[in-house]
């Protein structure tokens, strides 16, 4: 009976909807600026879009806290989550890059694109069948195998939204646009990689930090939003690097890291996978 009607936890799979729902509307707002035949009118479209993604990270983040806080994570959960993901994460990034820079490029355009499409959706079904199987407890896990395709999408998105700012009230974006292709080939790459990420799921509401800490978290929420054109690339960016310099750290220094983003409690080994 369970397996035929399962149990639906009404708050995570609130904050998944509300995921799915701002993925849905980003292509929406994607469609919407590829009609504008003025790029500074589309460009207002394309804002709202990243805007969209943004917002599906948050409920990404949220939907999994409140699972685990309420002992709520379900193998249906799981699914939706990961179903969801795939229109915010993977097709939304893929259309704006696309729009943005790729059409240009014709069929190399839109194969970089599905490339991207086909990595992120890879990546989750790797991780689910990690998890059905309990191979690792995938579910738990302090870290990421692979670069999460919610931070792909966020570096994507960041990334544009700085563009953009740098360009605005121009007639189209500059140069710098080209980088965005390779980008998105080299987040295909590591999202489907053996590189290994944090998860921040140790991160909960009996964690603690002491004051000075405490105060520069705040300080840097701060300056996020007030400079947010440019700071949440750079967040999602050192993120992404810290992925890739991590294995040549140290495992003293990966463990000082670590407590320092509530990964590990102060003594506790720190994860060695490489």
């Amino acid at each position: 009976m369970s397996e035929r009607n399962p149990k639906i936890y009404l708050l995570p799979n609130l904050m998944t909807a509300g995921n799915l729902f701002c993925g849905f509307a980003a292509v929406l707002c994607i469609y919407d600026g590829a009609q504008d035949t003025d790029f500074r009118l589309a460009a207002v479209k394309f804002h709202d879009a990243i805007w969209f993604i943004l917002a599906a990270c948050i409920f990404d983040l949220l939907d999994g806290r409140l699972a685990r806080l309420g002992g709520h994570d379900s193998p249906f959960g799981r699914e939706f989550d990961s179903l969801a993901d795939v229109v915010s994460f993977g097709m939304a990034p893929a259309l704006l890059v696309y729009q943005i820079v790729l059409g240009e490029f014709q069929n190399l355009g839109w194969m970089i694109a599905f490339v991207y499409l086909a990595c992120g959706t890879l990546r989750l079904a790797r991780f689910n069948c990690v998890a059905a199987n309990g191979n690792g407890n995938a579910s738990a896990d302090k870290n990421f195998t692979g670069f999460p395709i919610t931070a792909a999408a966020g570096v994507i998105a960041s990334i544009t939204l700085f563009l953009l700012w740098l360009d605005e009230g121009q007639r189209t974006i500059g140069k710098w646009k080209y980088a965005l292709p390779p980008l998105m080939l080299l987040l295909s790459f590591m999202m489907f990689s053996k590189f290994r990420y944090p998860s921040f799921k140790a991160v909960n509401w009996r964690t603690t930090q002491s004051t000075p800490r405490f105060l520069i978290l705040i300080a840097l929420i701060a300056v996020t939003v007030k400079f947010y054109q440019w700071m949440a690339a750079i967040i999602f960016l050192l993120y992404f690097l810290y992925g890739i310099v991590r294995p040549f750290l140290s495992a003293r220094r990966r463990r000082e890291i670590d407590e320092e983003i509530g990964e590990a409690q102060p003594g506790e080994a720190a994860e060695e996978t490489p």
